[in-house]
């Protein structure tokens, strides 16, 4: 049974900085495509970032955040810096089967519960 368990949310300043964690049991991580969504109250799911044999990220996130993995460790993370108050959603892990900059939801074949970040301004 594959599971994808974030952590690492929390609340924080405008400006300020957090490191989510992503921990995957139960699938053959270095085959997958990692990646983070987040949504925010009343609007949709959005990309923010993939890792597989590359990185690509949202444009809201380029410059600021930082997805990396840990094969050995099956994690994937992200550093996000520079947090701003529209930042704030529940961000989401997500795995994808192949190695591809996948960005489009339905592309990911599993997700975890999420994690919520909150930005005071």
């Amino acid at each position: 049974q594959v599971q994808l368990v974030e952590s690492g949310g929390g609340l924080v300043q405008s400006g300020g900085s957090l490191r989510l964690s992503c921990a995957a049991s139960g699938l053959t991580f270095r085959s997958f495509s990692m990646g983070w969504f987040r949504q925010a109250d009343g609007k949709e799911r959005e990309f923010v970032a993939v890792i597989s044999w590359s990185t690509y990220y949202a444009d809201s996130a380029k410059g600021r955040f930082t997805i990396s993995r840990d094969n050995a460790k099956n994690m994937v993370y992200l550093q996000m810096n520079s947090l701003k108050p529209e930042d704030t959603a529940v961000y989401y892990c997500a795995a994808a089967f192949g190695l591809n900059v996948y960005r489009k939801s339905d592309e990911y074949n599993y997700w975890g519960q999420g994690t919520q970040v909150t930005v005071a301004s």
